[in-house]
């Protein structure tokens, strides 16, 4: 069978006794970065030496048949650098081909990013998504956030550092300044650390430089009325950001259910009047989270 087996993100006492035990008796293990992998056989004080293949975003899609029948003769562990495979890691397109093929798959859970994240931010836990990376170009980021401006549940993101303040820029340009937003750094490690607070209210902290493995947690939009009135305010300021108008309207039209030609030939005629076409002087039509026990709240 397949073995998909969770290692610490950081602190190794995190390791489960039956990872251990399972790494004690491997033959073959498939690993992310095999001197990552032997590293930790070390640090876990594993006597077994099993046979290390790589298996990686550039290698899995070609390997995954191999190590699945691999897997029908002999137990494959499966490891990411950190964490639970699969999860922004290598191992989806091998489960997938040994589900194809009829190949047992089993796991050793334990620590992920995700809902360590998750739990410390303070945020609503019952309903989340989980969204990987955001795309590292402002552009692609933007849109992708534009997505996200209606949805409710929680949402997590992993970051670079150094893209971190441009990211926590976008999101409060986008989802609103005052969207909350919990930066969680270094989990499980020495110099851990948990920012929380409305998005704009990070950017100074971020951009002075932060370092390490970044979580990004998200609340969701609150419950608004969707109208033409509302949706046209969410065009608006996505144009004042930059976008094209007819992009725009088609993002909020997909956001929120709303006509996009509506959507846009209002914007069209609000240009030709010169009105404000629907925002109201000095009010945000984003979306905003509701405000939260704990959380700074913007001023």
């Amino acid at each position: 069978m397949i073995i998909l087996a969770a290692t610490p993100i950081g602190n190794l006492k995190d390791a489960s006794v039956r990872l251990v035990e399972t790494l004690e008796a491997a033959e073959v293990v498939a690993a992310e970065d095999t001197r990552v992998t032997a590293k930790l056989l070390r640090a876990l004080g594993v006597q077994n030496r099993p046979r290390l293949l790589a298996l990686h975003d550039h290698n899995e899609r070609e390997k995954a048949a191999e190590l699945v029948e691999l897997a029908r003769t002999t137990d494959l562990v499966v490891l990411s650098d950190a964490g639970m495979p699969t999860v922004s890691d290598p191992g989806f397109h091998l489960v997938q081909a040994a589900v194809a093929a009829g190949v047992d798959v089993t796991i050793i859970p334990g620590p992920s990013a995700v809902v360590a994240a998750l739990a410390v931010s303070g945020l609503p836990t019952d309903r989340f998504t989980f969204e990987g990376f955001l795309p590292r170009k402002q552009g692609e980021r933007v849109s992708t956030l534009t997505e996200l401006v209606r949805e409710r549940r929680t949402m997590v993101f992993f970051e670079s550092p150094n893209r971190l303040a441009a990211s926590l820029a976008d999101i409060a340009s986008v989802l609103g300044d005052a969207r909350l937003v919990a930066v969680c750094r270094e989990l499980t490690k020495l110099y851990e650390e948990v920012r929380r607070g409305g998005a704009a209210s990070l950017v100074p902290w971020a951009a002075a430089g932060v370092k390490g493995e970044i979580v990004l947690v998200v609340a969701g939009a609150a419950a608004l009325e969707v109208t033409l009135e509302t949706g046209l305010a969410q065009v608006r300021e996505l144009v004042s950001d930059g976008t094209r108008l007819k992009d725009a309207a088609a993002a909020i039209a997909e956001a929120t259910g709303l006509s996009k030609r509506d959507l846009y030939e209002a914007a069209l005629a609000g240009r030709a009047s010169g009105t404000a076409a629907g925002t109201a002087p000095g009010a945000s039509s984003r979306p905003q989270a509701p405000d939260l026990p704990g959380y700074p709240q913007p001023r």
